[in-house]
């Protein structure tokens, strides 16, 4: 029986559905059980990083552990919650959720770093996942392309392996049924370098229209967030990781994926075909 943590997020939610389908035992972990869809194979159980006796409870005869926390400085309690739990409960292996580039840039977030290290030294089957940044975080710019806004753009020309989700929760799937992921660290990116107007190029080929972006200094950047009323530090690490893109810092690719799934990745235009409803 394999437990999944954040069971309702974009990845977790996919991974369950993934594990379902399959056939295998599936326990969705989450801190309101009634925001999560109910499937046939799939048990739904309360479960708070903050929490350690609801913690114990949902890894309670859990064999394998996904461990997934929305990106924050609380990363690293939350993970060392969980292995603890996974530990106690007598689980045999946790797969982790990281993040690209971390541990290469200090400075720029490093929420995952502790989390990685608590995994290794777990004394436990392990597997670690670094996605790039997900072709989903377009969705925020959906209003502004409604509207017929531009796309503001902090990041220049900056390029990243934009990654379709799917194919992480494709690949967290495989390392949680599978020995053939355990004890590496996989970097998961997409086919190619994108920069923000090269995904506004791909959105605007979708949606038969120019879709402009507007460039903004890190300055503009910062200001923006701050009066989005975001804390200090998603501020900060926002726009360090913005200017990290910029300077061509996250411009990588890599085999990961097709080496785990047998096939490419996908594309961030076929991300935009199948979700250009959200943007129409």
């Amino acid at each position: 029986m394999i437990l999944i943590t954040g069971a309702t997020g974009t990845i977790g939610r996919e991974v369950v559905r993934l594990l379902a389908a399959g056939g295998t035992r599936t326990r969705a972990m989450t801190r309101d059980p009634a925001k999560a869809a109910s499937s046939p194979g799939v048990e739904v159980v309360r479960g708070d990083f903050d929490d350690p006796s609801s913690l114990a409870d949902a890894a309670k005869g859990a064999e394998v552990v996904f461990m997934l926390s929305a990106p924050g400085p609380w990363v690293e309690r939350h993970d060392e919650a969980i292995v603890a739990a996974a530990r106690s409960a007598g689980a045999r292996k946790v797969v982790k959720l990281s993040a690209i580039g971390t541990g290469d840039h200090p400075g720029v977030g490093d929420w995952h770093l502790p989390g990685e290290r608590a995994v290794r030294s777990s004394g436990l089957a392990w597997s670690v996942l670094r996605p790039s940044s997900f072709a989903s975080n377009a969705l925020a710019w959906a209003g502004a392309i409604r509207s017929g806004a531009p796309i503001p753009n902090p990041m220049g020309d900056g390029a990243q392996g934009v990654v379709d989700p799917r194919d992480v929760a494709e690949v967290a799937a495989r390392a949680l049924t599978s020995p053939a992921l355990d004890g590496h660290v996989h970097t998961l990116t997409g086919p190619e370098p994108l920069s923000v107007p090269d995904m506004a190029a791909r959105l605007g080929e979708a949606l038969g229209r120019t879709v402009e972006t507007v460039a903004l200094s890190p300055e503009e950047y910062r200001d923006s967030l701050v009066g989005a009323g975001l804390d200090p530090v998603f501020v900060e690490t926002a726009v360090g990781g913005a200017r990290l893109v910029a300077s061509g810092g996250n411009a990588v690719l890599t085999d990961d994926v097709e080496r785990v799934l047998g096939r490419p990745p996908r594309t961030f235009a076929t991300w935009v075909h199948d979700h250009r409803a959200a943007f129409a």
